[in-house]
């Protein structure tokens, strides 16, 4: 068979709570060691400048896999959820054109115990004090298998709800529960290539994510003894995962070469948010956390020399390492520094499997631009809303609004560490972008700007990077 006359096979990584200077290739933290995501990065595109919608893992989640702001559905954090059932994901659209479907590991676009707006709206017998009960059968309207992915092995620590097994052989096609004792890198990544040796002679997605380096923190030994030397635990733990999903990485590559599929094959890599540091508690707490904590607290990753954390628009939350390979149709080795956000990728990978464009998705398909004539990619505004927080960057400029304070004005060309707030000296810039970021909000669900106050965390948060200091809203 000549698999390049195939759709490409498309396999889409998201890990959690990986900050933007732990990739290896960035050349930014001389401990971390990801040379397969380094491989991967001279062998396709590495975005310097790369999004998520959100600081936060189920909002930027729903909008890397519907490919919308997922504002615009009342998804703005993990309250808001679960993912509206009338929204099509790309696993819908990419079966419907042919594509064998496979999610694994982290999905967290189902009801959980704090969706209660949802639950009091839909099923007020599931609500009980300030918590949501969700019932099996509910819960399964929300996974993957009600979304579009026919293969799944969906979960995030020793529980999971699968299809298939390690071997590769189909299960009970409704699902069944499994609980390992192993280590859930290694459990994620060996499901992974399961998936696609199972679905190998047929044009396939896999939607891998993984739950790394986020807490509670836990790694083998051997990794750990990859990372001797004198380091706070927290740090050498996260080092740890992140070479174990680096070698999930290289495994899966290895695999596609065998199977004859790595050239037809679209690769993409990144995080779903910026690390949490607990910076404002005194970061990074490594003499007082254990390593099994699970938090909120420093996961052990570093965002540097970006400022903020997850939870926060600043970059530090929301840019992501961020990577794009695909060897029979893309340029080696090419560094974009222009912004882009996870709702490319979604266009991106529609364009890829021969779908026409859909004017519902927010993105830009990146492939036009990518190519060595295909010229840069169109500048236009990406936005955000999270709490009480809201951004636009445009071009080199970035607008900040946190709370009721004045903004914050950044140009992020010279100053990607926003040290510089810039909103005195250039203020018909920051009243262009403000007018931008208002009008976006009007289409969003609900609509507008943040009302109120930072709340308490976030006013932390602000007073310590940038000395913005409000009542918080308790």
């Amino acid at each position: 068979m000549l698999h390049a006359e195939r759709p490409p096979n498309i396999v889409l990584i998201f890990t959690d709570d990986q900050g933007y200077a732990d990739l290896g290739v960035h050349g930014l933290c001389p401990d971390i060691k990801t040379p397969h995501l380094d491989r991967l990065a001279r062998e396709g595109v590495l975005f310097t400048d790369g999004y998520v919608t959100a600081p936060q893992c189920s909002p930027s989640r729903a909008g890397l896999i519907t490919g919308r702001y997922q504002q615009r559905f009342g998804f703005d954090s993990i309250v808001d959820g679960p993912l509206p059932l009338e929204e099509k994901t790309i696993a819908d659209r990419l079966r419907g054109a042919g594509y064998a479907t496979g999610m694994v590991g982290k999905w967290h676009l189902d009801p959980n115990v704090a969706c209660l707006r949802w639950a009091r709206r839909e099923h007020p017998e599931i609500v009980e004090g300030r918590e949501v009960k969700v019932p099996h059968e509910l819960e399964q309207k929300y996974s993957p298998k009600a979304r579009g992915f026919d293969d799944f092995y969906t979960g995030e620590t020793e529980s999971y709800w699968r299809n298939f097994d390690l071997e590769g052989r189909s299960l009970n096609a409704e699902g069944e529960a499994h609980r390992t004792s192993d280590d859930r890198i290694e459990e994620q990544t060996r499901a992974a290539l399961a998936f696609m040796r199972l679905r190998a002679d047929q044009p396939f997605f896999l939607y891998l994510g993984y739950y790394a380096p986020h807490v509670p923190l836990a790694a083998t030994q051997a990794y750990l003894d990859r990372f001797p030397g004198d380091m706070p635990e927290r740090r050498r733990t996260a080092l740890a995962m992140m070479a174990a999903v680096d070698d999930g990485v290289g495994r899966m590559m290895d695999l596609l070469e065998e199977k004859g599929l790595r050239d037809n094959t679209l690769f993409i890599f990144a995080s779903d948010n910026g690390a949490p540091l607990g910076a404002h508690q005194g970061e990074p707490m490594a003499d007082v956390l254990p390593v099994g904590k699970a938090g909120p607290a420093w996961d052990g990753s570093i965002n540097a020399p970006l400022t903020g954390e997850k939870g926060m628009l600043a970059e530090g939350g929301i840019r992501v390492p961020f990577l794009l390979a695909w060897p029979s149709r893309l340029p080696q080795g090419r560094v974009v520094t222009q912004p882009v956000i996870t709702l490319d990728l979604t266009a991106t990978i529609n364009a890829a499997a021969g779908l026409p464009p859909d004017p519902l998705l927010d993105g830009v398909d990146l492939l036009p631009f990518l190519t060595e004539s295909g010229g840069e990619i169109p500048q236009r505004e990406l936005f955000w809303r999270f709490w009480r927080q809201a951004a636009v960057r445009s071009g080199d400029w970035k607008l900040l609004q946190a709370g009721r304070g004045k903004p914050l004005l950044f140009n992020l060309k010279d100053d990607r560490e926003e040290k510089r707030n810039l909103f005195a000296v250039y203020p018909e810039i920051a009243d262009d972008l403000q007018k931008k970021l208002t009008e976006w909000t009007t289409q969003l669900d609900p609509s507008g700007l943040p009302r109120g106050p930072l709340n308490e965390q976030e006013s932390e948060w602000y007073r310590h990077y940038f000395g913005v200091s409000e009542p918080s809203a308790r």
